[in-house]
């Protein structure tokens, strides 16, 4: 299933996407695309569906983030080593965990805010992780029975408030519109193998990143289980896997960054597309 939130900020409603590409209303049949939905159970109810028999959502309205309530929005760094070659950084020997506030979270396609002064904006295409079960202490053996789908993340970053003014990377990581998610949640069911997936994305039409899952250092179920070990997992908490290489800061000879007025496009394969109009703040 293919799992989604639309409508205007703040009053998102659920849907789905049917095979012929038309939203379906799940107004009348769960509340949120949230922790309860995402469950087995709650999987089980949507799956158990007939699409035709719900509404049609006509025209085209904007989608949401697709999952609701996030609790938490754990982010993995230098998770391709290709990526941490480009950062000048070494391969971690363990997961490189940090946050991204929930009020970083929005819609796939709505605009990205550079902030006030910003200089060094940065772009980073991700999978995400949905968790749909409680998960602490969890092995890395049946860590994906945990997982209750998969999305696109674009994890923006501004490269002079993480890296160069001390302290921890959350800061340059969490501005406003810096979470975008979606456009759907893709059920693990969908996806034959989170670790042979390619993503990509261009600026402007211009392709910067293309990589596969296949490349991370720590894959799916070690992250899970890893972030398990730390903190307890709740079902609708969101974990970003971490970007490969073509990230603005690592363009050779000189770094690009974003400006307003660009666009971007993302993607990750099976679990659809994002695009982004960059905007000054005011």
């Amino acid at each position: 299933m293919k799992l989604l939130r639309y409508g205007p900020k703040g009053q998102e409603k659920p849907g789905l996407l049917d095979a012929q590409g038309k939203i379906r209303d799940l107004s009348k049949v769960v509340g949120d695309i949230d922790g309860a939905a995402l469950t087995d159970e709650g999987l089980a109810k949507l799956r158990a569906l007939d699409p035709a028999s719900l509404p049609v959502v006509e025209g085209n309205p904007r989608i949401g983030p697709c999952v609701g309530k996030i609790g938490k929005f754990v982010c993995i760094g230098l998770n391709y080593a290709d990526h941490a070659a480009e950062s000048n950084l070494p391969v971690p020997s363990e997961p490189v965990i940090f946050n991204k506030w929930t009020s970083a979270i929005c819609g796939p396609n709505d605009g990205v805010e550079i902030p006030r002064g910003s200089k060094k904006c940065d772009w980073e295409v991700e999978l995400g992780v949905v968790i749909g079960k409680p998960a602490k202490y969890i092995d890395e053996a049946n860590a994906l029975d945990y997982v209750a789908g998969y999305c696109v993340i674009n994890d923006v970053s501004e490269r002079e408030w993480q890296a160069e003014r001390g302290g921890t990377w959350d800061k340059g990581k969490g501005f406003d519109t810096f979470g975008p998610i979606g456009p759907w949640v893709v059920t693990r069911d969908e996806v034959a193998d989170p670790q042979n997936l390619n993503l990509w994305l261009e600026v402007d039409g211009h392709r910067y990143q293309n990589g596969n899952t296949k490349t991370m250092v720590f894959g799916v179920a070690k992250l899970v289980s890893y972030v398990s070990q730390c903190m307890s997992l709740q079902p609708g908490d969101v974990i970003s896997t971490g970007t490969p290489p073509g990230v603005g800061m690592g363009v050779k000879p000189n770094p690009v960054y974003l400006k307003p007025g660009q666009t971007i496009r993302l993607g990750v394969e099976g679990l659809g597309e994002q695009t982004q109009k960059t905007y000054a703040a005011e």
